[in-house]
């Protein structure tokens, strides 16, 4: 099992990662469509987003946790 201590950690390695895919997908498919080298410009393009994402999302995902908060009357 992983230690609950990293659960920010793992959440923001799971959102980035499945974000990233869709992302991806939807904007090779609308540029390119679906031919042949799909997967292949698929793959290369999340991974690309992926190492881009998650390192945003675990700096931004603390700084929206605060904003929503303010916002729905928490501290």
């Amino acid at each position: 099992m992983i230690p609950r201590k990293l659960a920010p950690l793992l959440f923001s390695f799971i959102l980035s990662g499945l974000m990233s895919l869709i992302i991806s997908a939807v904007t090779i498919l609308r540029v390119s469509g679906f031919d042949a080298p799909f997967g292949a410009a698929l793959l290369a393009s999340w991974i690309t987003a992926w190492g881009i994402a998650f390192p945003t999302v675990s700096v931004v995902a603390p700084l929206a946790r605060r904003m929503v908060d303010r916002l729905v009357g928490g501290a």
